[in-house]
């Protein structure tokens, strides 16, 4: 059974260089995947008629501001640059293959908003449209960051091992 917490998104502009690497998304606190069909609904003199219409997909996106943080950017900036995004909608946990389902789609960022209140942090919120339809498939890696995964997760530590605080310059083993 799958977990919120185990699906992640990358993102990166359309327009990156071959090879460049995607950007995971500072501090999502959520994330959502949409897909609807319009119907056709026609009636002639011997019955109803009913057929697919257009079908329409959207992710969106709820995060804590994070200044400077590359993933939040390309959102910023593909909206207003008016600029294709590449997403990529990853379960972190292994399939039977040893390889990491996903969901890949261009998308076009059709809002962010930015919300504040004085005793709790910054929220954005992001919805990206899909550009024609989602393809599925596996990643055999997914390049996130160490120090991404050693602030959710760290390692036992023997007496000794550390000092310092957990989240600065922590250097945690990881197994995950």
């Amino acid at each position: 059974m799958n977990k919120g917490k185990d699906t992640i998104y990358l993102v990166q502009r359309a327009k990156e260089a071959l090879a460049a690497a995607a950007y995971l998304i500072a501090n999502q606190t959520e994330g959502s995947y949409s897909i609807e069909t319009e119907i056709i609904d026609e009636q002639t003199k011997f019955g109803r008629l009913v057929d697919y219409g257009n079908t329409s997909e959207s992710f969106d996106l709820s995060m804590y501001g994070q200044t400077g943080d590359p993933g939040q950017k390309a959102i910023l900036d593909a909206i207003k640059n008016k600029e294709q995004l590449k997403v990529w909608e990853v379960n972190i946990n292994k399939n039977d293959a040893g390889k990491y389902d996903a969901n890949f789609a261009y998308t076009i960022v059709e809002s962010v908003e930015r919300s504040g209140s004085t005793d709790g942090f910054e929220e954005l919120s992001s919805t990206l449209q899909v550009i024609g339809q989602t393809q599925e498939g596996e990643l055999d890696t997914v390049d996130v960051p160490d120090e991404v995964i050693e602030f959710a997760l760290y390692g036992f530590e023997k007496p000794g091992e550390f000092t310092g605080e957990y989240g600065k310059d922590h250097k945690g083993t990881v197994t995950p």
